[in-house]
């Protein structure tokens, strides 16, 4: 059987539901690889970076890519990457869609000054069209000028003459389609209902039909139940019910789920295929990392294959694996501490409110004794909120089917059932809360497993490594290590990136390896507090009014929780400085200011009677330390181990980690225009200027620098 290269109509169909997913990531940069693949580096709020792939060559594809299996960023970017760039830097994706049923999909990415719309096409040739929002276009991988159908720049895009979709066919409709057909029923799936051979074939072993049967001996009864496994599979495509599967040939013993090497693989689809039974299927948790998967293995299939006494198991697709597994599961932990904390806040707030609730569910256990109906309850809800009555101002919905009415207090949604009363409804909120506790306490256990496994990945890697070695070269290796290099005259330095869940903030590492996160506006200064801060951590801040919530992490938030850690004093003076260098104070010009520091359980979002916070704000509680005259001090440094990247922060911090730094001070000139030079300085510090490039532009650098004028120290 041989490797699928493209992408079907109905893997078009499942992809669209998982993208979006995605939909809000920012663009941050495009790249064009020959001539069929471009690839949009993204950034998702949730998730981190993410990596769209979108090849239309020899092989057809559209989907989110691991970061660490991307290719390595091109020279110099050709004119069409330069454009996409022009177009979609800082843009939101909008979503997608798969025009009818062909393969064909479009990516929608909208900014303030416009809409931008990538159509792909997955069929034929292949190409790539970008447009704006009325679907002139801007520009094309390949132009198309047919009778049928223009695709060139300047003009406005085509779609390919509409073809029937099987999906969304009425039944009179398919009865026609099939009955107009002069060959068997799998062709006729295949080519008049645009299925195409594979999925033809399954609906056939579903619906129990004959496939070579003659469309002439097909009666109402084939027509039957064809349809209904239409139907099926469209009701499976249209809500997300997906069971991904990458499947494998070559290895008869090999059991589901084994690795690469039980078999090459073959297909990969969204969910199990009848037709595949036979081969050895891995399933996985969605259908974007199945094709990730699978598009990675047929790729080092594609490549030489070495001698069989040689061959190295794929070690770094299994880590991988585990490791994208593992950020998966940090997710799930995340959102269920989350949504347990707004049970319990919930709860809290009907307490917090008891008379305004107790006075909305009694109205309405009187109004149904009365016999109104739910209509004429949410009819008398509407006029009390015309008339400024509180109660009826926070009934949001009133719901006749469940019986229940969603109010909101202070800017929160609750839904409380009707028929219980303030304690009842309060208690089954804190108990819905326990159930969620209950459910993270479940992937924590996971975690350990999946963290378990990957640990045991490592191992062997590492002992195959050893063995194949030798103890000689193994002793080599080791004093090459340990001997320094000089990465500054290295004719070429190769990039290995990696974006921390924390790039978003500000942050650095302390000489003593702990994390320190500051917020870069009220919005994350709001979030570090309610979502980051935990017991352990230690909050800075400086007296002058516009810092950072600076907070030094005892622990990573992957890790548990731990008071038991002692911060040492190096660190609390970096982060002190940290805090005072990325505030007011070097904005004015000052070169010290004072910060105070506070355990994690000092810190509130409660503020005291009669008081308000701003966002961004907190109360503190209990005395403070204080760290009078802490000066000012940042540094932006190239790292090349073990990540290629820019960091900036306390100068005793930075230049232990990087192989070269630049100190700033409080100046005149602008933080772009320091960025610049900043920028020139490093390029002639290093060999390898193209390597400076790719990962140290001036808007980098400008990320790690104190807000305000600067100048190079010393200059």
């Amino acid at each position: 059987m041989d490797p699928k290269r493209e992408l079907t109509s109905v893997d078009l169909a499942a992809l669209v539901g998982e993208f979006g997913a995605y939909e809000g990531a920012k663009v941050d940069k495009a790249y064009l690889y020959g001539d069929d693949l471009v690839r949009l580096k993204m950034r998702d709020f949730d998730r981190g970076r993410m990596e769209l792939i979108l090849e239309v060559g020899e092989v057809k594809r559209a989907h989110t890519v691991a970061p660490e299996r991307v290719p390595d960023a091109p020279g110099r970017p050709p004119q069409f990457a330069m454009m996409l760039r022009n177009r979609l830097s800082g843009a939101d994706f909008a979503g997608v869609e798969q025009y009818e049923f062909d393969r064909i999909l479009e990516f929608v990415f909208e900014r303030d000054d416009g809409t931008t719309r990538i159509i792909v096409e997955l069929f034929g040739q292949g190409n790539v069209a970008v447009t704006d929002g009325e679907y002139e276009v801007i520009d094309c991988l390949e132009t198309v000028r047919l009778k049928s159908r223009t695709v060139v720049p300047g003009s406005r895009y085509e779609f390919p003459d509409t073809r029937t979709n099987p999906l969304t066919i009425s039944r009179e409709a398919f009865d026609h389609e099939m009955e107009d057909s002069d060959t068997d029923v799998v062709r006729t799936l295949a080519t008049q209902l645009n299925f195409g051979g594979l999925y033809a074939e399954e609906l056939c072993t579903r619906a129990g039909v004959e496939k070579g049967m003659d469309i002439d001996d097909a009666g109402d009864d084939v027509y039957d139940r064809l349809y209904e496994a239409i139907e099926r599979l469209a009701l499976d495509l249209r809500n997300g019910n997906f069971d991904p599967r990458l499947y494998l040939e070559g290895d008869d013993e090999s059991d589901e789920g084994d690795d690469a090497s039980g078999g090459q693989v073959v297909d990969v689809t969204p969910f199990p295929l009848e037709e595949h039974e036979e081969l050895a299927g891995e399933p996985y948790d969605s259908f974007l990392s199945a094709l990730d998967d699978y598009f990675f293995r047929l790729e080092l299939a594609d490549e030489e294959e070495p001698d069989p006494t040689d061959q190295r198991p794929d070690f770094e697709s299994e880590i991988a694996k585990h490791e994208r597994i593992i950020e998966q599961q940090q997710g799930a932990i995340e959102g269920f501490e989350q949504e347990a904390d707004s049970l319990r806040e919930q709860a809290e707030l009907l307490y917090a409110k008891y008379g305004l609730v107790d006075d909305i569910l009694s109205t309405i256990r009187g109004a149904r004794e009365q016999d109104r109906s739910w209509d004429e309850i949410r009819e008398r809800f509407e006029e009390g909120a015309e008339q400024g009555i509180d109660a009826a101002e926070a009934v949001v919905d009133v719901d006749g089917s469940d019986g229940t009415v969603t109010i909101d207090v202070d800017g929160e949604r609750i839904s409380l059932v009707t028929q219980q009363g303030v304690e009842q409804n309060a208690d089954r909120l804190y108990t819905e809360a326990k159930r969620v506790e209950e459910k993270k306490e479940g992937a924590l256990a996971a975690i350990e497993n999946t963290r378990e496994d990957l640990e045991d990945a490592k191992r062997r890697r590492d002992e195959w490594e050893a063995d194949e070695s030798g103890e000689a070269a193994e002793d080599e290796s080791d004093e090459a290590e340990s001997a320094p290099r000089d990465w500054l005259s290295q004719p070429s330095i190769p990039i290995r990136e990696n974006e921390p869940w924390f790039d978003r903030f500000r942050w650095f590492e302390t000489s003593d390896d702990f994390l320190v996160i500051g917020g870069r506006s009220a919005d994350q200064n709001e979030e570090l507090v309610k979502k980051y801060l935990e017991p352990g951590d230690m909050v800075l801040h400086t007296q002058a009014h516009g810092g950072p919530v600076t907070v030094l992490k005892a622990t990573d938030p992957s890790e548990a929780s731990s008071s038991d850690i002692e911060l040492p004093e190096s660190s609390i003076e970096e982060a002190a400085q940290f805090a005072v260098s990325y505030s007011s104070v070097w904005k004015d010009g000052r070169y010290a200011g004072d910060v105070y520091a506070v355990d994690s359980d000092q810190v509130s979002k409660t503020p005291e009677s009669g008081e308000y916070l701003e966002k961004g704000g907190f109360a503190i509680r209990g005395d403070r330390t204080y760290y009078r005259d802490t000066a000012v001090g940042a540094a932006v440094g190239i790292q090349c181990e073990p990540y290629t990247r820019v960091i900036g922060g306390p100068p005793s911090a930075i230049e232990g980690r990087a192989v070269t730094t630049i100190e700033l001070e409080p100046g005149q000139y602008a933080q772009a225009d320091t960025a610049k030079r900043l920028y020139r300085e490093f390029r002639e510090r290093f060999e390898d200027e193209t390597f400076v490039r790719k990962i140290a532009s001036p808007d980098r650098i400008q990320h790690f620098m104190p807000p305000g004028g600067s100048r190079i120290a010393d200059d």
